[in-house]
């Protein structure tokens, strides 16, 4: 299952104590006590493996190792490693103490989530003129920690939309190698599959039913990645009582949750034309066309119909 929204607690590392001591070397004295070392500090990795937040289900909280303390005869203390977390291009991740938000952009960029502390002075450092033997060091700071919560938003060229059993996932098998789950499903899928067509990403955008932008079903939770897509592609079901309604509905889901995706290209195809009678499908279609709906009927069965969809996949990737 595509994990797409995970919330974590990261702290950085709390910095080394600064040490007290005095040089052990034979007729010289003075303080030698060295500094802590930094704490580590937790950076955001973009990766293009869209399943990386998988790996932060079952955690709670993460924390970077703590900077070492410092020793005599002026060793410092090592500093603490960094800590990289990989997350998939794609991820918005949002500050959960002022509400900041950044995006994961690129694959191998990096953002920086939490600080380490700064190391704590040791007693070399508080010598002066009239205090020869300091005894005085300082303990390391705390490093930062904040709460993030993780939200991918698929980045696809296409994305296929409709209501459930319209046929999106058998397209996208036919057109990829995805392998999502197929059946006569009265309810949605619960996951995004994407799929690749001679480098073109195609995602096949579950959890639209009629209420989706209000939060019914599991709309919320995909609408989002729409947002995404260049293009959509708009599947209805020629098996469907009634087609314009389905066109409709998923239309307005759209508009109410972002009007901007109505401005997205979109490309209408009746799905499922083997389903029924030839008389049949040309009404369903006269039916669209009288609504204003140009679309173009397909079946996964017929070599010349997914031919057309290539065609227009093609036309995409040129532009």
């Amino acid at each position: 299952m595509l994990v797409d929204d995970v919330t974590i607690k990261l702290r950085g590392g709390h910095g080394g104590k600064g040490a007290v001591a005095f040089n052990k070397v034979r007729l010289v004295k003075g303080p030698a006590g060295g500094n802590g070392g930094k704490g580590g500090s937790i950076w955001f990795e973009g990766v293009s493996d869209i399943g990386a937040l998988t790996a932060f289900t079952r955690l709670r909280s993460l924390d970077a190792e703590n900077g070492k303390d410092g020793r005599g005869q002026f060793l410092d203390g090592r500093d603490g490693d960094d800590m990289v977390l990989k997350i998939p291009v794609g991820t918005r991740i949002i500050r959960q103490s002022d509400g900041s938000v950044e995006e994961m952009l690129e694959v191998g960029q990096h953002i920086r989530a939490v600080s380490g502390g700064l190391g704590g002075k040791g007693n070399f450092l508080f010598r002066s003129s009239v205090n020869t033997t300091p005894y005085e060091s300082q303990d390391g700071l705390p490093g930062e920690e904040d709460s993030f919560s993780l939200e991918l938003r698929l980045i696809a060229d296409v994305g296929l939309v409709g209501l459930p059993n319209a046929g999106k996932s058998s397209l996208l098998n036919e057109l990829t190698a995805a392998q999502s789950k197929v059946g006569n499903y009265a309810f949605t899928t619960l996951e995004a599959h994407l799929g690749s067509h001679y480098g073109l990403i195609l995602a096949d955008i579950p959890g639209l039913i009629e209420g989706a932008s209000q939060g019914k079903g599991l709309g919320i939770k995909f609408l989002k990645h729409i947002e995404r897509t260049r293009v959509l592609f708009h599947l209805v079901s020629a098996e469907s009582d009634d087609v314009v309604r389905d066109y409709r509905t998923i239309r307005r889901e759209l508009e109410e949750y972002n009007t901007e995706l109505l401005e997205k290209q979109e490309y209408v195809f009746l799905t499922k034309s083997d389903a029924v009678e030839p008389e049949r499908l040309a009404e369903e279609l006269a039916r669209l066309s009288t609504a204003g709906i140009k679309a173009t009927p397909i079946s996964i069965l017929d070599a010349a119909a997914m031919e057309r969809v290539k065609k227009v996949l093609r036309e995409v990737r040129s532009n």
